[in-house]
């Protein structure tokens, strides 16, 4: 079963809109939960100079075969012109966790 669940991580320089990003996913059953860590400082390049923000990560987890609505839902409503989208497999984790994962995002 762990190889049906993913972990989506998208970051946001908006602590609310972070949390209406992962309540709208989790609502959606785009994603079983969602995670957000506290405020961060993301340092990265744009538009040629080195920038610096305060940043929230989200971290979605999903089944592989929500992960395409997940992201291209995530992607409307972000607001980056470039938004982080970083998905990484689960190799495994609590068969019981795992199960409720798929039970959670399959669709009503």
């Amino acid at each position: 079963m762990s190889m049906d669940v993913v972990m989506a991580r998208a970051t946001l320089d908006d602590e609310g809109r972070a949390g209406e990003l992962a309540r709208g996913a989790v609502d959606r059953r785009l994603a079983a939960c969602a995670h957000i860590d506290p405020a961060f400082t993301a340092v990265y390049r744009w538009q040629g100079a080195v920038q610096s923000e305060r940043e929230w990560r989200i971290s979605y987890k999903t089944t592989r075969d929500r992960l395409p609505r997940l992201a291209e839902w995530v992607a409307a409503n972000h607001g980056y012109d470039v938004p982080e989208w970083i998905v990484l497999p689960v190799e495994g984790g609590s068969e019981a966790y795992l199960a409720w994962v798929v039970a959670q995002t399959a669709e009503a």
